[in-house]
């Protein structure tokens, strides 16, 4: 059996040490492809897409700087106008949030559905994940509009409905979420392009 050297063991030693370096590199690219595809698919420009998510950064950030972590307050992003929802303690709470939210760079507008009332439980927040995923899933089986034109918010078993759409894609996109099982109620907080 042949001895190890330092000539053959520093090639072996590299190739290890890359294939971990490597190994970190996967997911970003994986995620880098999978955030270019969304935005290909997607009406917004890719500057208007990144600037959504940075709205919703700086605004999340914004509220809790203000308000803390008395309320469950989401904020969804489209194409500059911002969604807020969720539960606030007091009405005071409520335009706070909304205040903070107006004060974020590039903002065109806030839609402020936030209720006054106790924070939604785990279990609750996990059945609207569940039905925003149901009200998605028969957007793509049904297949009357491309369905990354439709963002679908879920927040106590309210559907709120965003995207730059046509009346047509609106009427079919509330259609397939009022006949969703689970859901309550269906606001549109849509753009029209027609």
């Amino acid at each position: 059996m042949r001895a190890l050297t330092l000539s053959t063991l520093a090639p072996l030693l590299l190739a290890v040490s890359l294939s971990t370096q490597l190994a970190a590199c996967v997911p970003a690219v994986i995620g880098g492809a999978a955030a270019g595809g969304a935005m290909a698919a997607d009406r917004r420009t890719s500057g208007i897409y990144i600037e959504d998510q940075n709205i919703e950064l700086k605004a999340r950030h914004a509220i809790s700087q203000e308000l803390g972590d008395k309320n469950h307050i989401s904020v969804t992003s489209y194409n500059r106008n911002v969604l807020l929802t969720g539960e606030a303690v007091d009405e005071a709470s409520k335009q706070a949030a909304e205040k903070a939210v107006r004060g974020v760079e590039n903002v065109r507008n806030v839609i402020n559905e936030i209720v006054i009332g106790p924070k939604s439980t785990f279990s609750e927040r996990n059945n609207d994940t569940y039905i925003t995923s149901k009200v998605k899933a028969r957007m793509v089986k049904e297949n009357r509009f491309p369905p990354n034109y439709v963002k679908v918010v879920t927040e106590a078993t309210t559907v709120f409905l965003l995207g730059l759409v046509t009346r047509q894609e609106a009427e079919d996109a509330v259609d397939i979420a009022r006949s969703t099982s689970g859901v309550g109620k269906v606001v549109k907080v849509f753009e029209y392009i027609d």
